[in-house]
């Protein structure tokens, strides 16, 4: 069985068409979803509400929004760059964000991609199921 995705996403609009994008080229069974940072930290530490995970594999892929509340997706980087343990977790910073300090910003803390979410449905769409198809059937990530 393959790995999951994690979805960080608190936008319930964005999180549906995520959602059916990745169900269209059969990828939406393995998608786990957080709606804030801190859920983002306790999936991925395993800790707080998913400490019952302990042991789980970690996902394929994170697709990581910049604007969350409670913790930020850049802290989120911040963190899951600075732990053994997750620090390389590929990182897709999926973002309505074009501020260039923002791109910067994910980049320098460790961000495998930034990806601008196009405002367009088709080319939304397009974008989605390319990188779900790359990062869970391409790209080929750390053991």
């Amino acid at each position: 069985m393959s790995r999951p995705i994690l979805l960080v996403e608190d936008n319930s609009q964005d999180e549906k068409l995520v959602l059916r994008v990745l169900r269209k080229v059969n990828l939406a069974s393995r998608v786990d979803i957080a709606r804030d940072g801190q859920q983002a930290l306790d999936y991925l530490f395993q800790t707080g509400e998913f400490a019952s995970r302990a042991g789980a594999e970690q996902p394929a892929v994170v697709m990581l929004d910049i604007s969350l509340p409670k913790v930020s997706g850049l802290e989120v980087l911040q963190r899951v760059r600075a732990n053994k343990n997750t620090q390389l977790l590929p990182i897709v910073m999926l973002t309505s964000s074009d501020d260039d300090r923002d791109r910067m910003t994910s980049y320098a803390g460790g961000a495998n991609s930034f990806v601008r979410k196009p405002l367009d449905f088709s080319e939304f769409s397009d974008t989605v199921e390319r990188l779900g198809v790359y990062w869970t059937l391409m790209n080929q990530p750390p053991p």
